[in-house]
């Protein structure tokens, strides 16, 4: 078997720390660990912070918790920061509001290579089991679990990882929740594009700049396996300005964005 590469994983969080928890419980329970953790908080209240710090005590790995005021949805600019000072040479991005599988990480890793990015799809849990979920502090489902949708993705089976293709364009199917890559990668492309404005569009940009510098991807189908918890849409009043400026990331081919990660770096 091959060394796993060592890696930092890193997830944006905002004002939910009923799901921030149950992320936190996912990773304590995880076959593979990765060798940080770094919460990237876009400008939380104080209970957020109380939380990390009650983490902190008995995490089985460092636990970084890298805030900034909150000044609207800057995600962009939070996980340029956060990435900038992950300390290895992996990154595995997910959302605040997944509960990961316990192969979760292995998965990610094991699937590492070098010139390619992994992204995986997630198992929606519904809306009506949210209130049982946060008291009862539940990270463990499963293809019977009540109240998920698309339980097809539940079934972990790594055999079918051995027909998995290279894709030279970007996917429709990638979901910034789940995905992973080289660092050395993310700071050729300057990382997040902090032009962006408001909700959306920031990981599939970022994602179409790593395909304009030559990086492949490959999707993580039935492993890699990532439970994402119900909530409102996000506001999109201003999505159709980031689809103009990813629609011009892909025609003209930019590589290489004015307001990203070299700022902190």
């Amino acid at each position: 078997m091959k060394p796993l590469p060592k890696c930092s994983l890193v997830t944006p969080t905002y004002n939910w720390p009923e799901a921030l928890e149950l992320l936190l419980l996912s990773i304590t329970k995880q076959r593979v660990l990765p060798d940080e953790v770094i919460v990237a908080d876009d400008g939380s209240k104080e209970e957020t912070r109380l939380l990390i710090e009650r983490f902190q005590k008995s995490f089985p790995i460092p636990l970084i918790h890298i805030w900034h005021e909150d000044n609207g949805n800057q995600k962009p600019k939070i996980m340029n920061k956060a990435i900038a000072k992950a300390k290895y040479d992996y990154i595995i991005e997910i959302d605040g509001d997944i509960i990961m599988h316990p192969n979760f990480v292995e998965d990610h890793l094991n699937y590492a290579e070098k010139g390619v990015y992994l992204f995986g799809s997630r198992v929606n849990i519904q809306k009506n089991i949210l209130e049982t979920i946060f008291k009862d502090k539940i990270t463990y489902f499963h293809f019977f679990s009540k109240r998920i949708k698309k339980r097809g993705r539940t079934l972990r089976i790594p055999f079918f990882m051995n027909f998995a293709k290279l894709h030279e364009k970007r996917s429709s199917k990638l979901r910034g929740c789940n995905m992973s890559f080289w660092k050395e990668d993310f700071i050729k492309v300057n990382g997040f594009n902090e032009g962006l404005v408001g909700w959306g569009i920031d990981d599939s940009e970022m994602i179409q700049r790593l395909h304009n510098i030559g990086i492949r991807g490959k999707r993580l189908k039935n492993v890699g396996i990532a439970y994402h918890i119900y909530h409102k849409e996000q506001d999109k009043s201003h999505i159709e300005v980031n689809q103009i400026i990813e629609r011009e990331t892909t025609e003209k081919k930019i590589t290489f964005i004015e307001k990203g990660i070299n700022q902190y770096l």
